[in-house]
């Protein structure tokens, strides 16, 4: 049974909700998942699971957010090399730039990504529900 650690920040509801989809696809898969908010997640503790889905909304000009979030995962980006992960936000506006970022960042950092990142623009409908639960099945695979 792989262990999956989903690993998130919001501010108003929308990623914690794609958060919650993720971990859906993983389990329907038979991972044993855990999820954190960025400030409860122990960034030691990234080799202890099989992958990581990492979710935040785009903030800003098009950035992680940058108190919790965006410091959770600096910490982690060394332990990434290798690592199965996958990624997913929500934004309020913009083409999607951050995630865009993010992916190469990952890539940079040696990480093995599982699926397409998915974003949504504000809440997620069934389409981007669907989606999530995808992204959480594949890194349970």
């Amino acid at each position: 049974m792989s262990r999956i650690a989903v690993v998130y920040w919001s501010g108003t509801g929308n990623t914690q909700a794609m958060a919650s989809a993720v971990a859906a696809g993983a389990e329907k898969e038979g991972a044993a998942v855990s999820v954190f908010t960025a400030a409860e997640f122990d960034t030691s503790s990234v080799g202890e699971y099989d992958g990581v889905a990492f979710g935040c909304p785009s903030m800003g000009s098009e950035q992680l957010e940058e108190s919790e979030f965006e410091p959770m995962f600096m910490a982690c980006e060394g332990s990434l090399s290798g690592k199965k992960i996958a990624l997913f936000g929500s934004y309020g506006w913009g083409d999607g730039e951050w995630m865009r970022n993010w992916e190469e960042t990952c890539k940079g950092d040696g990480a093995v990504l599982v699926h397409e990142s998915v974003i949504c623009n504000d809440a997620p409908d069934d389409t981007a529900a669907a989606a999530c639960r995808e992204l959480g099945a594949a890194l349970a695979k």
